[in-house]
């Protein structure tokens, strides 16, 4: 087809083309290349609104100046300081995109961004924050009734009341459909259910003032949603024992929910939704925000990498920044980073547009916690046996990110479930 353009028209544009600068070689030519900037290689600040950069500035300073300092001791002996939750919400950070209940209301790539400036510091820091904002508030603002929504949200979002998601059990984790935790009516309290049975690897736990919790009704085997309030709970019947030794997000705090015929008001079960479609639904909340958040904490490692290879100094006194496999490591650590912050972001736009198929969070969430993950051991090597320090950070990150690929949905699940939407064939069963 090609070859036939041989016309006189065709000959008469290329002795143009050979004879007078093109408009766009012109434009070119008197234009400089823009410098490249290694902390934002391909531009993405430029997509950000006025209010997104000055929400992401205010996020980045928080974390900079009062989480970055505590997280070695906090990381060291597993401590966490539920005040964090407090100091979020007089910043506006926590579920910045709710509208209305004393929440900010601001737009997906916002919130994103907020997440990427706490897991800059720690994976663990991001987990408490998303649980709160994302799963537990989350999941109040889009399934709750009005009054569970005046009832909670404000002081949620002053971190004054502090949530968890429970979902996950022992023996049912990228199972969820066979939970065995179960709600019936209450023997002895008219307009009550009974909740019983135990969740696990529950972020927030064990300082949880409300719970929410997936059960299945035993009415009609679905599964339900419930709000439980532990002031409400009388003795014996629930408890949340802390899981400790953590080899990862141990700046967190994780345990289990203990129900034990719970009673909850009728009133405090979410109305109108019911199977995994509730709880899904919260999960690609947080799913999206890890997407984001990961990246800070590769965005971090890469920073101490590169500056550790600019100071360390080998072989006639040469800085190791100078040798090819260091440089190969931080160049594709760079490029992991930029791909994986414009892929959160395009996701981000069409969230908020309406337009985000489930499956594209799933791709990032995958993407981007399987490249943070490799891209920070990558990294790791460039320390040396300094890695083993926790000055150094490192180590941390990498920890951190086994657990940020494994949860929510680990890496190979979220392989099926878009291997189910490119081929239309269910590989789950």
């Amino acid at each position: 087809m090609f070859k036939s353009v041989t016309s006189r028209a065709a000959r008469q544009f290329v002795h143009a083309s050979r004879t007078t600068p093109c408009t766009a070689r012109h434009y070119a030519a008197k234009t400089p290349y823009a410098t490249f900037d290694w902390k934002d290689p391909l531009g993405s600040n430029n997509y950000l609104t006025e209010d997104e950069l000055a929400i992401a500035e205010t996020a980045e300073s928080y974390s900079q100046e009062q989480l970055l300092p505590r997280v070695l001791e906090a990381y060291r002996h597993e401590n966490y300081d539920k005040k964090i939750l407090e100091e979020m919400g007089e910043l506006g950070l926590l579920g910045a995109t709710i509208q209305g209940y004393g929440c900010a209301g601001v737009s997906s790539v916002a919130s994103g961004l907020i997440t990427r400036a706490v897991e800059r510091v720690d994976s663990g820091y991001r987990s408490g924050f998303s649980v709160q904002s994302s799963l537990a508030m989350g999941g109040i603002d889009e399934f709750g009734t009005e009054e569970q929504k005046e009832k909670f949200l404000p002081e949620m979002a002053k971190g004054k009341m502090i949530g968890c998601f429970g979902l996950t059990e022992p023996n049912h984790g990228s199972d969820p459909g066979s939970m065995e935790s179960t709600a019936k009516p209450h023997p002895s309290k008219e307009g009550y259910y009974s909740l019983s049975g135990s969740k696990t690897w529950i972020t927030n736990s064990p300082i949880a003032d409300v719970f929410l919790v997936w059960a299945k009704l035993q009415e009609t085997g679905k599964i339900r949603g419930f709000l439980i309030e532990r002031s409400q709970c009388p003795p014996g019947t629930l408890e949340t024992p802390k899981l400790g030794d953590k080899n990862g997000l141990r700046a967190s705090i994780t345990g289990m929910i203990q129900m034990d015929g719970v009673p909850v008001a009728k009133e405090m079960m979410f109305p109108d939704v019911e199977g995994l479609r509730g709880p899904f639904a919260c999960l690609n909340n947080a799913r999206y925000g890890i997407a984001w958040g990961v990246m800070g904490a590769l965005e971090d490692a890469l920073s101490r990498a590169r500056d550790y290879a600019l100071e360390r100094r080998q072989f006639k006194n040469n800085p190791i920044a100078k040798y090819q496999l260091v440089q190969k490591k931080l160049a594709d650590a760079t490029t992991d980073a930029a791909y994986g912050i414009l892929a959160a972001w395009q996701v981000g736009r069409l969230k908020d547009e309406g337009k985000a198929a489930p499956e594209m969070i799933s791709m990032i969430k995958r993407q981007n916690c399987d490249r943070a993950l490799i891209g920070a051991r990558t990294l790791q090597e460039i320390f040396g046996g300094n890695a083993a320090s926790d000055e150094y950070h490192i180590g941390r990150h990498v920890s951190n990110l086994f657990v940020t690929q494994t949860y929510e949905g680990q890496s190979d699940i979220h392989a099926m479930i878009l291997g189910r939407a490119i081929t239309g064939i269910q590989a789950f069963v």
